[in-house]
Order: C-alpha cells, then sequence, then structure tokens
C-alpha cells in the first residue's frame, strides 16, 4: 500500500512538473516569435543588414508584453553577440539551440534559482539572420511545485491513493463510451444546424413581415421586435454552431484557393475604418513591399481576420489604436492584430479559445456573445494548418498572432 501511494504521489508530481514546463515554453516561444517577427532586414549588394529598432526590449523602448523577461540577446549569423538586453552575456554564442534549464552564476542573477532559456534561430531570405536569445525565470514555478511537493508528502493519505488509482485505470475503460457518444453529439448537431435554419428563417421573415404591417400600431412592435432580434441571435448561433461541425480536421485541397494576403488584408480594413473612426479608434495596416501568397479558403479566412479586428474595436476605448501587420517569414504567413485594450486575465489565456467560454459578463470575445468567436477562429486557423498565438496585459492590451504555412510557394515581388 505505502508502494502505492508513492507511486500515485511520483506521477501526479511528475505530470504537474511537465505540464507547468510545457506551459511556461508555450508562453516563452510565443513572446520570442513576436519578438522575431519585428527583426526586420534589407540586402544590398548582397549584403543583408539586420534592424532591431522595432524589437522589444532591444529596440527603441520597451514592450509592456515582455516585462517579465530577465534577459534578451541577439547574436548574428556568426554566433557573436551584438545587441542585449539585462545581464551581458560571453561575446560568442555558447548554448545549443532550443530550450534550456539553467542556473544562473552571475550574482545579478542569484536571487532567481533557476532560469528557462530558448534559444531561437531567426530566418530570412538569404539564410539565417541571427540568434534571439530569451530567458524567463522559473521562480513561481519552482515555488509551486515545493507547495505541491509539500502537499503530496503530507496531506496524501493511502485511502486516497488507492481510489485514485483505480479511478485512473477505469477512467480508460470509461472514456470508450464517452468518445462514441461525443462522435454522435457532433453528428446531431450537425445535423440539427442545419435542420433548425430553415424554421428560423421562416420565423425571422415572418415577423419582419408582422412589422412591417403593425408598424401603426404600436402594441405589436415590441414583441415582434423581440422575435426579429431573438431570431438573428438563433440564427447566429446555428450558423457557428454548423461551421465548427463542419470544418473539423484540415480543409480539402479543392476547397483552397491561391490569396494574395496583402490586398485581401488591406480591403477587410477598409471595411473596418468606418467602425473605427465612428468610434475614435486609430486603425492601421502593416504590409511587406513582398506579395504573400498562400493556399486558404478565402471566406473563412476573413471570418477569422474579422472576428480578431471585431473583438480589437470592441473592448478598446476612444483614442486607442488597433494594428494589423502582415509579416513574411521563410515558410509561413504572419499576421498580427495588436490592439491597446483591456486586456485578457492571465488565468482565462489558456481557455479563451475553448467553445462558449467567456472571460466575464463585460467581455465575451463572440461578437454574437455566445462564446464561439475564437473556438472558431482557432479551428479555421488549424484547418489551414496553421497557428494561433496570444499574448496579453490587462489594461495594456493583446496580440494575436496568426501563422499560415506557405507551403512551397515563394515570396513574390509585387509590382
Amino acid at each position: 500500500m505505502g508502494s502505492i501511494l508513492v507511486l500515485f504521489a511520483g506521477v501526479i508530481y511528475q505530470i504537474e512538473v511537465q505540464d507547468k514546463r510545457e506551459a511556461l515554453d508555450r508562453l516563452l516561444l510565443d513572446k520570442t516569435r513576436i519578438m522575431a517577427a519585428s527583426v526586420h532586414y534589407n540586402i544590398h549588394q548582397n549584403q543583408t543588414a539586420v534592424d532591431l529598432t522595432n524589437v522589444p526590449l532591444l529596440g527603441s523602448g520597451s514592450h509592456p508584453l515582455a516585462e517579465d523577461l530577465i534577459y534578451v540577446r541577439w547574436y548574428n549569423a556568426q554566433g557573436r553577440v551584438v545587441r542585449f538586453f539585462g545581464v551581458a552575456p560571453a561575446n560568442q554564442l555558447n548554448t545549443p539551440l532550443g530550450y534550456q534549464t539553467i542556473q544562473p552564476t552571475d550574482r545579478w542573477l542569484q536571487h532567481h534559482r533557476w532560469l528557462r532559456q530558448i534559444t531561437l534561430p531567426v530566418e530570412g531570405r538569404t539564410g539565417t539572420l541571427g540568434y534571439l536569445q530569451v530567458a524567463a525565470p522559473l521562480t513561481e514555478t519552482h515555488n509551486q511545485l515545493q507547495e505541491l511537493q509539500m502537499a503530496l508528502t503530507l496531506a496524501v493519505p493511502i485511502a486516497l491513493g488507492v481510489i485514485g488509482f483505480m479511478g485512473w485505470l477505469l477512467s480508460g475503460i470509461a472514456m470508450r463510451p464517452i468518445r462514441r457518444s461525443y462522435q454522435q453529439l457532433q453528428r446531431f448537431t450537425a445535423d440539427a444546424s442545419h435542420e433548425l435554419r430553415s424554421p428560423l428563417s421562416a420565423i425571422l421573415t415572418n415577423a419582419q413581415l408582422g412589422l412591417m404591417l403593425a408598424s401603426d400600431d404600436a402594441r405589436f412592435q415590441p414583441p415582434l421586435e423581440n422575435i426579429v432580434e431573438s431570431a438573428k441571435s438563433m440564427g447566429s448561433l446555428v450558423n457557428n454552431l454548423l461551421l465548427l461541425a463542419r470544418h473539423q480536421g484540415k480543409l480539402a485541397p479543392e476547397l483552397l484557393k491561391l490569396l494574395t494576403l496583402n490586398p485581401f488584408l488591406a480591403e477587410i480594413v477598409s471595411q473596418f475604418r468606418g467602425l473605427a473612426e465612428a468610434q475614435g479608434i486609430q486603425l492601421n495596416y502593416e504590409q511587406p513591399e513582398q506579395a504573400i501568397q498562400v493556399w486558404a479558403d478565402p471566406d473563412l479566412l476573413k471570418q477569422v481576420i474579422e472576428n480578431l479586428l471585431s473583438n480589437a474595436c470592441k473592448y478598446i476605448s476612444t483614442g486607442g489604436s488597433v494594428r494589423l501587420r502582415l509579416v513574411p517569414h521563410p515558410g509561413w504567413a504572419v499576421v498580427q492584430v495588436i490592439d491597446t485594450g483591456i486586456g485578457i486575465p492571465a488565468m482565462d489565456l489558456p481557455y479563451i479559445f475553448d467553445r462558449f467560454y467567456q472571460v466575464d459578463t463585460a467581455r465575451s470575445f463572440d461578437s454574437d456573445g455566445f462564446g464561439l468567436g475564437l473556438a472558431i477562429v482557432q479551428q479555421i486557423v488549424q484547418a489551414h494548418s496553421g497557428h494561433i498565438h496570444v499574448m496579453s496585459v490587462v489594461g495594456q492590451g493583446s496580440t494575436f498572432q496568426i501563422e499560415l504555412p506557405l507551403k512551397q510557394l515563394q515570396l513574390l515581388k509585387r509590382p
């Protein structure tokens, strides 16, 4: 019985260690990729000149999304340090690429027992531009793991260990009918959503007709208007559920079209300028000189950008700004939506892409208020074999970054 308890406690502790390390690695990777996307370069007479002006902490100013980093270092393609923030590094890059957990020896960092470091190569059209090295403290994670270790050592009784182990053993068997039920529920959602569209359209049409006929009778106006709004809301919910049910997995190749992102995004921004100006929001669009082309479904990709821009404009005060950036990277097209809005609490960030999840009653990340907007965004991006990342600070703003594969397409010069 004692061995079972020790084994159970050890498994729980190792799972927690792995989960926290993966969560920190994802957050560190998101910040590093966004910083790498800010690296600019020019090619003149076969010489590559790297511009770090826009890189947070390394450039002309700080950035609220990078305030919790211990140091940031930029090495050139030969591995020699060029610029850094924080403690001065060695002149030559002497650490392997990827993640590392290190114990600092510098006296200025001794109050941090452990650091998590990532070294990432930054690629350009001519090859490797340099290496970006970023580190974040493990102090909070280490303290949390120590508290968990103390709790497992002192508070887990043998009986709970046996019950927990048996529960884990039986859960695998119990999940089989749950998976089958989930698949049946998914099929039912798609079928029901499709069948509900016709009666909802009929309700909406008849209610709107009733409004026209009863325009002179104030008694019927409020209930008919309520029916119209409810039918529209239900129609939007049905359409979103049908969209989620239909686009599971990757999109079929015959649904994709060769899409040039530069004018495609410019047209979407032009549609939002009126809304932004009415709210006193500055809306900017930044694009590279190269024309960037991807294989995508234009309607679905437009819905992704519109959802993100709509959220950014909705939760930002007058005088704020929203930036839509298109950044070329080898093999990837990077689209960023950056706002100076109210931000997202850190505790909610891991869940904002879950279906029907809403941060609070004051801020819903879905334009219709059902909590499906960002779930649809993530599913569409993943259906295009892409990725979406988010960084946010409450009261300072959020950055959503979409990465779409260029596959074997080249970055074409715009005329």
